[in-house]
């Protein structure tokens, strides 16, 4: 899973904080990240249909949808695709004991497992909204810390 995700997801749940757009080096101060790997990340977003860019001199990036609708899977693939993390490259039909591909009808354990667990880890991730992480925050951090990420991303110091 690349970084960009990471980044992509405390964008989305900042977001949530805001009603006005926020502009990608906004974000990028907040969390003290580079803005045009940022932007990057903002414009898989866009193109998923999770934010919009919202243009002019009030601009920048807005959700789409509310955060009760928007899964932690649905960032991740966004950002590093709908693939499976892991890819079988049939391993047992290469070097000198290959196995003959018609000896090979179905997968083998490894990949079943790794599918398993990537099916797990995609239900999983799917189960949890950006309003859930939103709660979290709230809750380990106190209300104010949320507040205090809403007031600052609305704020126009630099």
């Amino acid at each position: 899973m690349s970084g960009g995700v990471e980044w992509a997801i405390h964008c989305c749940v900042a977001l949530t904080s805001v009603r006005a757009p926020v502009p990608a080096t906004r974000l990028a101060q907040l969390h003290d990240v580079s803005p045009s790997y940022l932007a990057k990340q903002l414009q898989a977003l866009s193109r998923a249909g999770l934010v919009r860019s919202v243009q002019g001199k009030a601009g920048g990036y807005v959700l789409t949808r509310p955060p009760e609708d928007i899964t932690v899977l649905d960032v991740v693939e966004a950002i590093d695709g709908p693939d499976p993390a892991f890819v079988c490259t049939e391993i047992r039909q290469r070097g000198p004991l290959a196995l003959p591909p018609e000896s090979c009808t179905g997968p083998c354990g490894i990949a079943r497992v790794m599918a398993e667990a990537d099916a797990a880890w995609r239900a999983s991730l799917g189960k949890v909204s950006l309003a859930d992480l939103a709660r979290d925050v709230r809750t380990t951090h106190g209300p104010g810390a949320f507040t205090g990420i809403g007031a600052w991303l609305a704020s126009s110091d630099t």
